[in-house]
């Protein structure tokens, strides 16, 4: 093996999924002991190349060398005996088992006897927490109980776990913010430190420039670009990408083109079991009302007590001026309620990927198209077909699997679902995790649509700069309670930040 190899090469490799084409003779190299980001919108292939070098996918032409040897990944074990460990963005780890549990997954330590030795085990595990500054994170815990962003650390302190050669990171920031984001810098450098080659993908220009040495961009399965950060401008990044110009933008807010509406929601000290103590805030018609806060601060608690999927342990809210009883979806939803949520998790609680779009849009208005017992299949298609119209999903959708399509795609498909309800609330979670700019000005665009056209949404964003440029005001969470309220020429990064960090309050609470 020279000692020039590169840590990776793939040569001419081609993958398609019938008629689809997720790789067109793709060839780039990464070199050894870099932190090398992959670049491309949803659909580019990003995720195509992760599943090759993991293994969990055959190319159907080309080849792969790994350190100067050609490589075979016809599996995950292959991978793993090559040194390949991957950290997924859907993430791979089984939530009814605790956490111990998860990381010794596939392999475990072992006593004289061949049985597994759970003192060991744990032992390593919480070396391993402690050296990663995760020990605030309690082995015997599920994995289903535990928030989005702790799963995702955990999923990527497993892949680090087993020290690999090559370290491949599938979007792991889309989960992350703020703290999080900056102890996976950690974590990308301390790899690099030992020798270990990463492959990033992300699409937050900021960590490719602050992580990554080269880069790689990809546009609809081809390759595009290889190089070193340093050489690229965003503007030039962005343009490959799209394969246009096109400028991260936000639409305006409303006070600049339509008037605010009347109050539709009051939450009046509504507090959960959970981590929500205390919180009080209207929201208008017309209106994008931004939530933010570090992870565990008690905005999903929020949410999901307005959607009646936690119970309320006290307060209560008002729909237009009226004090209703929220003790479930159904409820939500309702014609006298009209709320809808887009979950953080669009492949586990948004979707049911092995059903088509167009059954995922009208899973909770079926009886809507119903008669008799039977379906009008022709009311149902024509209604599908002006929503998904409306977010700009490929027609296709109405009989093509959810999990057939992009990241970016499933979450227009979740969006069209619950316009179709005619909800007059839209609560969005994080919407845009894991999403290409491209499909994000559209999202953007669609939720300021929604609000010109007499709606009203709460809006959760792990990226704070969308909530600058995006919301109307901004709840900022801290600790359970609604710490600031921010609007005007207060409305910025740093105080957002500020406040979310525990440094006080920068204006009134709502």
């Amino acid at each position: 093996m020279s000692a020039a190899a590169p840590a990776i090469h793939i040569a001419n490799v081609r993958k398609a999924y019938g008629a689809t084409v997720a790789l067109d003779d793709v060839s780039l190299s990464i070199r050894a002991g870099t932190v090398h980001a992959l670049l491309g919108e949803n659909g580019a292939g990003k995720s195509t190349i992760v599943k090759v070098l993991s293994g969990l996918v055959t190319p159907d032409q080309g080849s792969i060398e790994v350190f100067g040897q050609r490589a075979q990944l016809s599996s995950p074990r292959e991978a793993h005996r090559l040194g390949i460990q991957t950290a997924f963005q859907e993430m791979t780890l089984v939530r009814n088992l605790t956490v111990l549990d998860n990381m010794l997954i596939p392999e475990a330590p072992v006593g004289l006897t061949g049985m597994m030795s759970r003192g060991k085990a744990r032992q390593a595990v919480n070396a391993h927490f402690r050296e990663l500054e995760l020990s605030d994170i309690h082995l015997d815990d599920e994995i289903g109980d535990l928030d989005l962003a702790v799963r995702q650390k955990i999923e990527i302190a497993r892949a680090v776990y087993r020290k690999p050669r090559i370290l491949l990171l599938d979007e792991p920031t889309s989960a992350l913010s703020g703290p999080d984001v900056d102890w996976l810098g950690n974590v990308i450098r301390g790899a690099k430190r030992q020798g270990t080659t990463v492959l990033f993908i992300s699409h937050r220009l900021r960590e490719v420039h602050d992580f990554c040495d080269d880069l790689t961009i990809l546009r609809g399965g081809k390759h595009v670009a290889t190089g070193n950060v340093a050489d690229y401008q965003d503007a030039d990044v962005v343009r490959m990408i799209a394969g246009r110009s096109l400028i991260h933008s936000f639409p305006p807010r409303a006070e600049q083109r339509h008037e605010i509406g009347h109050e539709v929601l009051r939450a009046d000290r509504v507090g959960t079991d959970g981590k929500l103590r205390e919180a009080s805030f209207g929201l208008r018609e017309g209106e994008i009302l931004g939530i933010a806060g570090l992870q565990g601060m008690g905005q999903l608690d929020l949410f999901l007590s307005a959607f009646g999927a936690v119970p309320l342990a006290r307060g209560h809210f008002e729909v237009d001026g009226k004090k209703v009883a929220i003790a479930s979806p159904k409820d939500a939803i309702s014609a006298r309620i009209g709320i809808s949520l887009v979950p953080e998790e669009r492949k586990t609680e948004g979707l049911f990927l092995k059903l088509s779009g167009k059954h995922n849009a009208t899973v909770p208005i079926i009886e809507r198209f119903t008669r008799f017992g039977l379906i009008d299949k022709g009311r149902e298609n024509e209604a599908v077909s002006e929503a998904f119209r409306r977010v700009e999903v490929d027609h296709r959708a109405l009989w093509s699997r959810a999990d057939a399509f992009s990241g970016g795609n499933q979450q227009k498909i979740a969006i069209a679902k619950w316009l179709l309800t005619e909800s007059h609330i839209l609560m969005v979670y994080d919407p845009m995790r894991g999403i290409d700019v491209g499909t994000k000005n559209e999202l953007y665009q669609l939720m300021r649509t929604y609000a010109e056209a007499g709606g009203a949404v709460i809006f959760y964003s792990t990226e704070i700069p969308e909530l600058v440029h995006l919301a109307d005001r901004v709840l900022v969470f801290y600790a359970g309670t609604i710490a600031a309220e921010l609007s005007g020429s207060d409305l910025t990064e740093e105080n957002i930040l500020g406040v979310a960090l525990g440094s006080g309050s920068k204006a009134s609470a709502a």
